[in-house]
């Protein structure tokens, strides 16, 4: 039985960039173009009429930009959505972010016309089918409720402190892959800065986003974000994010913050396992983990040796994640001591004992 090929909507203003893409479209014989569409409003309408396994999608549009093209799909009719738009200007970055915090899955830089050896159209062709794989999930508001928004939620419900007798808690490591922008923006808005401890996260997004992603992220929570830098105490990151930045690993050695262009990891730099590895030699006992919504098994490892050295450590349930691959694999492992929705995670981690001075285990 032959497999039916990929149907696959094309957004783009620009006459030649969306006749380029359907033309690489068009040569790969597992995908099928089934429109071509130059505004929001006609991408919302052909999204709904011809249903297409992806949406490719650009973020400055006439009419309707691509962020409420995507907000208005994700909350209406849920499709996989890629983002092709260029990572050169800062508002489109942003609004990249935002389109990714409503659900798209993934983004793309445009092609720049000088990659050479055909690598933009082939990581493009695979990046689509890697999306159509991709159960979306709706989004019933759209987008995340902005900064001024959050300050009036009503506090996290009382639970049960998920470290017990285990004492206060000095780190938060954080990892997480596909649909990872919006999951740890969640986490972040439930976590009071006043929690006393620094984060320490990996996410997986290309390099031409992920520079502009530390900014973006700082303007979504009271968690000021920064780029890690290396060789910066650990303790002078206490109520501040750091991220990796692009293409290099994050850890923390002897109280300090560590960079490293060492090998990939499951295909990956940052990758997550480096992260919890670190974290789970430096800080043992008063670590805290949580793996999010990702595509393959980056961190699965790094979150059973932080629970092995008496971590707590938390994996994102099924049906919260955009993509159960990397929880999954965490909890196949064992690693995950609770396996929580993702409205639950930081709520949880709120509870944590009070951090006391200092930082480190010795």
């Amino acid at each position: 039985m032959t497999a039916q090929p990929i149907r696959v909507l094309v957004v783009e203003d620009s006459l030649t960039v969306r006749q380029y893409l359907c033309e690489v479209l068009a040569g790969d014989p597992e995908i099928s173009v089934v429109g071509a569409v130059g505004d929001g409003k006609a991408a919302i309408a052909q999204c709904q009429a011809l249903r297409p396994d992806v949406v490719t999608m650009d973020m400055i549009l006439p009419l309707m930009s691509g962020l409420a093209a995507t907000e208005y799909i994700m909350a209406h009719c849920p499709t996989p959505i890629l983002i092709v738009s260029a990572s050169f200007n800062r508002g489109e970055v942003f609004k990249t972010m935002d389109a990714l915090a409503a659900g798209a899955v993934e983004a793309l830089d445009k092609p720049l016309g000088g990659e050479g050896d055909a690598a933009w159209e082939k990581h493009f062709l695979a990046t689509v089918k890697l999306v159509s794989r991709i159960r979306p999930i709706t989004h019933p508001r759209a987008r995340l409720p902005r900064l001024r928004s959050y300050e009036n939620l009503s506090p996290a419900p009382q639970m049960v402190p998920p470290g017990g007798e285990r004492g206060a808690y000095r780190v938060i490591a954080i990892g997480a892959s596909t649909g990872g922008p919006s999951a740890v923006v969640k986490v972040l808005r439930a976590l009071p800065c006043s929690l006393g401890v620094p984060i320490l996260l990996v996410l997986h997004m290309a390099g031409q986003f992920c520079s502009a992603f530390a900014e973006w992220l700082d303007t979504q929570s009271e968690w000021p974000v920064v780029q890690a830098r290396d060789g910066d105490r650990i303790d002078g990151a206490i109520g501040r994010v750091c991220i990796a930045p692009p293409d290099l690993h994050l850890g923390v050695r002897d109280g300090r913050l560590f960079l490293s262009a060492e090998p990939e990891r499951h295909s990956c730099r940052p990758s997550v396992d480096v992260l919890f590895e670190s974290v789970a030699r430096e800080f043992g006992p008063t670590a805290i983990a949580c793996l999010l919504t990702g595509m393959g098994r980056d961190g699965a490892s790094g979150l059973l040796d932080i629970r092995r050295s008496g971590g707590f450590t938390i994996a994102q349930d099924e049906d919260s994640s955009v993509v159960f691959g990397m929880p999954r694999e965490a909890i196949r492992l064992g690693a995950a001591e609770r396996v929580l929705p993702l409205d639950a995670i930081g709520p949880t981690m709120a509870q944590l004992p009070p951090a006391v001075a200092g930082v480190m285990r010795r």
